[in-house]
């Protein structure tokens, strides 16, 4: 009852800090200080409270990054990426911004997989009408279209939210060695 008649109810204000720092101390025959009294005898410690940065999506500074997938597994290759595109990496990382870099990944049609998924692992699309269902191997996706590999298994690694389709635009893949993205000078990964 005390307590909160004293104000010390607040979670973070100096006044509830105070009390409570004096109350852990046995200080009980000095409740009667004010306010200003009681902050100047805390540690600095409690006086004074970080502020929590929150970056800004303007404000980022982007680089751009290539990873090479030859010979590479694709969840390594996918963690690596999917680590870049949402800025994990930098001090200014803030989960609800996009704070991330460009990444391109080239030679995805040799990216490597483990043991018997290269004929074991299917991919299954549906388009919504009766008979829609499709499904193929990972050899199959990797003749046809061996980007999509890299792009669904980053893609997978992102959140399935409006700041993931902005994360997600920054991915380039390539299935061979060239790009066209040789004018912002990529820092290899």
């Amino acid at each position: 009852m005390r307590e909160r008649i004293l104000g010390t109810n607040t979670l973070h204000g100096g006044e509830g800090l105070a009390l409570r720092f004096f109350r852990s101390r046995k200080y009980e025959d000095s409740l009667h200080l004010t306010e200003e009294a009681t902050l100047g005898m805390l540690p600095d410690s409690l006086k004074y409270q970080m502020k929590t940065f929150s970056a800004k999506a303007s404000e980022v500074q982007r680089d751009w990054w290539i990873i090479d997938a030859a010979d590479q597994h694709l969840g390594h290759v996918a963690v690596k990426a999917a680590n870049l595109l949402r800025g994990k990496g930098k001090a200014i990382f803030t989960p609800h911004v996009d704070t991330g870099d460009f990444v391109v990944v080239i030679n995805a049609e040799k990216v490597r997989i483990g043991g018997k998924k290269d004929v074991q692992k299917t991919y299954m699309s549906f388009s919504g009408y009766v008979g829609g269902h499709k499904s193929e191997t990972f050899a199959a996706r990797r003749e046809r279209h061996p980007e999509l590999l890299v792009e669904r298994a980053v893609r997978g690694m992102i959140p399935h939210n409006r700041l993931g389709s902005s994360v997600y635009r920054k991915l380039k893949v390539y299935s061979g060695s060239e790009h066209p993205h040789a004018a912002q000078n990529p820092k290899t990964a």
